[in-house]
């Protein structure tokens, strides 16, 4: 099961709205088959293993392992379930119960039906944080949600009298955290920023520094005062604008209107459910990440700590969390969060 978690995590960033799955057959003690997920629309994970197996007359003494209950019903693919038994495979052994209601069990009961034996919860708890995206969509109703900021070594994310029409950003970290961070956006489907970022930082949101697609942009733009010249309405990548005003679609650009008298963080999850967007990194500033704290809106934290001090200026967020990873970027250090509330 651990290497069906090992061959999974290579369709990071490529596979949504599908899980993760890595798939192993095993005859004799001896791996005979494996496969991964690569893309939506393409064969899953026991299609890709069974495929790879040479003389599938080996089959029907083999057991095979997948990470996510095979799917039962026909999406973009056939089941999976079927194929199996197909195949003449007599043991399977599941890490996760899919919690996507298409599935959810009818998968397993499948199998047992043909007169498989089935195995559940090998590694369930390894198995579910691989999915993690995707089990707190289908349970959630909303996506993963990560924060990501950089601050100074003194606790500020911005410097008091930066010159916002200068439409650049203000560096705190150094090349390899921005390399990292580039890494980040490549393997989640959403990028979210507020109004001021927009206006201080021209940020492009793109994957540039890393191989990958590039995510959704997202900007938080009540009365939509910025101008169509700033980097995120370039038209690279799909763009929405939460605003005050007006639901329209321009090419690659969607502007979809909230009610900014009530909570925005919960409107924006309800409408990136509804879009079937699973993952989504909340990069500032400070008024939007705050938001989202405040809203108990957050599964992790990506806090990028620089080695320079501005001595005033704009703090970082203030938030609770439990650290569970930190690591030195020659002079920057990285130190990633959970929320143990959600």
């Amino acid at each position: 099961m651990l290497r069906c978690i090992q061959l999974a995590k290579n369709g990071l960033g490529t596979t949504y709205p599908n899980p993760l799955v890595g798939s192993v057959i095993v005859r004799n003690d001896r791996i005979i088959g494996e496969g991964w997920h690569y893309k939506a629309g393409l064969p899953h994970a026991e299609v890709n293993a069974i495929k790879s197996v040479e003389n599938k007359e080996l089959l029907k003494e083999a057991t095979i392992y997948v990470s996510l209950e095979p799917c039962s019903h026909f999406g973009k693919t056939p089941p999976c379930a079927d194929l199996i038994i197909e195949s003449g495979i007599k043991k399977v052994v599941v890490g996760s119960l899919d919690p996507n209601p298409k599935v959810a069990g009818r998968g397993i009961k499948k199998l047992m039906k043909a007169g498989c034996e089935v195995i559940v919860g090998a590694l369930d708890g390894e198995c579910d944080a691989l999915n993690k995206r995707f089990f707190t969509f289908h349970q959630k109703k909303r996506p993963y949600i990560f924060l990501k900021w950089a601050e100074t070594a003194d606790g500020f994310i911005s410097p008091k009298n930066e010159t916002r029409n200068k439409k650049e950003p203000f560096l705190i970290t150094n090349e390899f955290s921005r390399q990292l961070v580039h890494k980040m956006r490549a393997k989640e489907q959403a990028i979210l920023v507020g109004t001021n970022t927009v206006l201080q930082d021209n940020p492009s949101l793109t994957v540039r520094e890393w191989a990958g697609n590039n995510p959704v942009r997202i900007v938080i733009d009540r009365s939509l005062k910025l101008s169509q010249d700033f980097s995120v309405f370039d038209g690279t990548a799909k763009t929405i604008v939460f605003n005050e005003k007006e639901t329209k679609t321009s090419g690659n650009l969607d502007f979809e209107k909230v009610n900014f008298s009530e909570e925005i963080p919960q409107q924006i999850c309800q409408a990136l459910f509804k879009r079937e967007i699973q993952s989504v990194i909340i990069e500032g500033g400070a008024k939007t990440l705050q938001a989202f704290i405040d809203a108990n809106l957050w599964d992790e934290a990506f806090v990028f700590n620089g080695s320079i001090c501005f001595g005033e200026g704009i703090k970082a967020p203030n938030f609770k969390g439990v650290l569970f990873s930190e690591e030195k970027i020659k002079d920057d250090t990285l130190r990633k969060f959970k929320n143990q509330n959600t």
